[in-house]
């Protein structure tokens, strides 16, 4: 068997060509003749739209068309709800441009098509939009109410969706508790900030009747299908490519935005290519958020820390629309026990409308509330029996004969029953404990408090429900003219490092060099059944369909070079692109070589190629080779994966943080972090998908929050007053990894990419607490900003005097 690389820190394939410049993104495609599109977008949170008066937006000299929705023909329609649910009883999606009424700041009002994006920005400025401004309700304990103003004037009430989940018998564990914990804790609405903002560039070829559609999305093959739909296309008339993309996070996997719609709408009736870029405003006001959601939860528990059951109700904020149903909520719901052996549960959602910003899937889903929620009460239910953080965990864990874990009556985002396949997590805790010397740091941290200093240490464990189906593809090929692998399968890449960890399953297989391997993603093209690259499923859906593609061809290869050694296949090995004769290595045929010969009849103009047609004897005294029954030409194969059910990926992080009460800046001294995604493909993408994460992480912990006032204005729709975290606020993390394969798939990986960010917010929040415990702060909502840590000592200290 040739040397695997499965496993291995090879350098990226994609790599050489992205820090050389030479990437494509939307904007570096030439398209002949392009024109340039803008939004109209309304400035009020709720209002009536009386009329719009657009005459002299069309007369400005550059402008080939405004759209109102009385422009848009068919296409003016409620955009499809993606993931229906029976429990989400109040469906409401968004048009394409806004009809009679508007129900969030940024909403699309009218659509410019110009000569540039200038003119389209200053015709923009010439439309005149009759506002009725209506009752805004922006907060969202309020909108839940039965009284509140509405969002939408047709439903009863804003409450979408009220689902409740229950496994076991909580009423039973809390009439029987020696102890019962009650807390509230609150996750704030944030949103994926990718460096490249969102983007589309459609053309229209009106002789071929063919529309090609770039688009900075997650999910190109859906884009297709949706489109072609819409505009009643055959699907093979449609294109639609995602180049490189400048990160997604979920904020581009959403089908469909307005531009999503409107761009090719306008290439197919003008005649010309036209694109949209959105600018980093728009980004705020218009692309997806996610997060807010509020808690209140109980654990029920024996005297010596044992949880026997937890009740949660809570409120998730779905915006002015419901796209994605009610997935967030019913991960975190799904998620909220943790690694932990909690036989009864029983969790209430609410998903409720309010006047802001759509909320769909940013990474995470629902996860980092479920862990901020558990995570904290475990802290509280430590500290309320006098356990240690570290200990009360153990104590609880799902133990490793207990895999499968199952949990009876909670259904996860696929719509499956919960179940836990693999993992060590007391394993995981004796890591992270040892790299962090937990002992040690209790006489650190007195050390500090003699000199005034507030040192705090934060513990957080997490799960991930990861490789969701329904399925994915891929086509696996060896090209007879260069003997290369292509590989080209229908998920997208936004840097997850597809191109590297894909070439290493295939050419494990096929017994070549991964970059020897071309990986294709996100072009329907190429490639053109599959669903999309969300919720940490790239590796372990499309991943193990390459490694089912590659066997395929492996073996048709091996087959082949049977006939053409003359030895049983049994005998046959692949390494460097060459199948050889074990025993004999100087008898051996390359893949190129065999490729030729599996097409029967193949024209070629090298000589190593016509040397194959040896290998084809004419059958049945006919002119030429025959295809055997059974067997397709070309040495390719297609094949699908279509998981059982998620895999879940699991970790522990710990972190050390110093306070500064001066400033209330909070600095991350040490961050060690143990994770477990099963098999790794790649060590080098697993870290820097963590890593990444857990910057992420750190934005949602201490500065990440969407401010909007009464009036439903976003106040900090910028990078001025929106704190991102800087290089400098990420720690240094000192990342362990532990593998526990699932049984899921062949390969036994799980999903890696949303792992990094789940579990930072509770662990800031429990480091803060513990680092401020003499002060009696407790954290009990994320992020926690500067400004509202001052506000969180100060209130702290007048309780103190108070008493």
């Amino acid at each position: 068997m040739a040397t695997r690389t499965f496993g291995e820190r090879i350098a990226r394939n994609e790599d050489d060509r992205l820090l050389r410049g030479r990437g494509q993104y939307i904007d570096d495609i030439d398209a002949k003749e392009v024109l340039h599109a803008a939004f109209v977008r309304s400035p009020y949170a709720h209002a009536n739209i009386r009329s719009i008066d657009v005459s002299r937006a069309r007369e400005l000299p550059g402008v080939h068309a405004v759209y109102t929705c009385d422009d848009i023909g068919h296409v003016d329609r409620e955009l499809p709800l993606l993931i229906p649910h029976p429990y989400l009883q109040h469906p409401k999606t968004q048009r394409p441009l806004a009809r009679g009424h508007v129900d969030h700041v940024g909403q699309a009002v009218a659509f410019i098509v110009a000569e540039s994006r200038y003119l389209a920005e200053d015709a923009a400025e010439l439309v005149e939009v009759d506002y009725e401004p209506l009752p805004v309700i922006v907060d969202l304990e309020r909108a839940a109410a039965p009284d509140s103003p509405r969002v939408h004037d047709d439903l009863p009430d804003n409450v979408a969706s009220h689902f409740v989940q229950q496994s076991g018998d909580p009423d039973a564990a809390f009439g029987e508790a020696d102890v019962v914990l009650k807390a509230r804790f609150a996750v704030e609405r944030s949103a994926g900030m990718a460096m490249e903002t969102r983007g589309v560039l459609a053309r229209w070829e009106p002789l071929a009747g063919e529309l090609t559609v770039w688009d900075t999305t997650q999910a190109s093959i859906s884009v297709r299908g949706g489109l072609a739909s819409l505009f009643g296309l055959p699907e093979n008339r449609v294109q639609v490519i995602a180049p490189d993309v400048g990160g997604g996070f979920g904020t581009k996997v959403f089908f469909f935005y307005p531009d999503e719609v409107l761009v090719p709408l306008a290439a197919m009736e003008l005649g010309r290519p036209v694109k949209y870029l959105e600018d980093r405003v728009e980004h705020f006001l218009a692309s997806n958020h996610e997060r807010l959601q509020v808690h209140e939860i109980e654990l029920a528990a024996t005297s010596d820390g044992i949880v026997t059951g937890i009740r949660d109700s809570f409120l998730h904020d779905t915006g002015a629309f419901i796209p994605y149903g009610i997935a967030v909520a019913q991960v975190a719901a799904t998620q909220l026990p943790g690694p932990y052996r909690v036989p009864n549960v029983w969790v209430e959602l609410k998903a409720v409308y309010t006047n802001t910003m759509t909320v769909t899937p940013y990474r995470g889903c629902g996860r980092p509330h479920a862990c901020f929620v558990i995570e904290r009460a475990m802290d509280l239910l430590a500290d309320k029996l006098g356990i240690d953080r570290a200990e009360i965990r153990r104590r609880n864990f799902i133990r490793n004969d207990e895999f499968p874990w199952h949990r009876p009556g909670m259904l996860f985002a696929d719509g499956l029953p919960v179940t836990l396949d693999s993992g060590n997590y007391e394993q995981a805790l004796d890591m992270v404990l040892e790299a962090i010397d937990y002992e040690g740091f209790k006489a650190e941290q007195e050390r500090a408090r003699a000199e005034g200093r507030y040192l705090g240490l934060g513990l957080a464990c997490y799960i991930e429900g990861t490789g969701l189906g329904p399925y994915e593809g891929a086509h696996v090929k060896v090209n007879p003219i260069t003997g290369q692998i292509l590989v080209a399968t229908g998920l997208t890449s936004q840097g997850q490092g597809h191109e590297t960890s894909f070439a290493q399953i295939a050419a494990d297989e096929l017994g070549v060099k991964p970059s020897d391997v071309q990986v294709v993603t996100g072009d329907t093209r190429e490639f053109e059944w599959g669903v999309a690259t969300f919720a940490s499923r790239a590796a372990v859906v499309s991943g193990s369909a390459i490694g089912k593609a590659a066997r395929t061809v492996r073996a048709k290869a091996l087959e082949l070079a049977e006939n053409m050694l003359e030895v049983s296949a049994e005998d046959l090995d692949i390494e460097d692109g060459e199948i050889f004769v074990r025993g004999a290595p100087s008898r051996r045929v390359s893949l190129k070589l065999v490729a030729t010969a599996s097409n029967p009849l193949r024209y070629a103009f090298d000589e190593e190629a016509q040397v194959a047609t040896q290998f084809a004897p004419a059958r049945n005294n006919q002119s030429g080779p025959q295809l055997p029954d059974g067997q397709t030409p070309g040495l390719e194969a297609t094949e699908y994966y279509s998981p059982p059910h998620a895999t879940w990926a699991s970790g522990i992080h710990v972190a050390i943080v110093e306070v500064d009460l001066e400033t209330c800046q909070v600095e991350y001294l040490r961050y060690v972090c143990v994770h477990d995604c099963g098999n790794m493909i790649n060590p080098t993408i697993v870290e820097g998908q963590v890593m990444g994460g857990v910057a992420q992480g750190v934005g949602g912990a201490l500065y990440e929050k969407l401010e909007y006032d009464e009036d439903g204005q976003l106040r900090n729709a910028s990078f001025m007053d929106f704190l991102v975290p800087y290089a400098t606020e990420i720690p240094r993390v000192e990342l362990h990894h532990l593998e526990t394969p699932s049984p899921l798939n062949e390969l036994g990986i799980k999903g890696a990419g949303e792992a990094g960010a789940i579990p930072v917010p509770a662990l800031t929040a429990s480091a803060i607490s513990d680092a401020l415990r003499p002060l009696g702060v407790e954290i009990m909502e994320a992020p926690i900003t500067p400004v509202r840590l001052y506000q969180i000592v100060e209130e702290a200290s007048a309780e103190s005097q108070a008493e």
